[in-house]
């Protein structure tokens, strides 16, 4: 099982990949951008009071 965190990580290397089209590019940026949003919203979750 991989972790919002490995996930990111694993968005960020693909991005340093030469072989990208355009398009691609923008699918994993736009994914990255999609997971670190995530990310934000369940930390913020977690040091919300209950």
């Amino acid at each position: 099982m991989t972790t919002r965190h490995d996930q990111i990580q694993m968005l960020r290397a693909e991005l340093t990949s030469f072989h990208l089209s355009r398009r691609e590019r923008r699918q994993i940026e736009r994914e990255l951008k999609q997971a670190y949003a995530q990310c934000a919203a369940e930390r913020h979750d977690e040091t919300t009071p209950a």
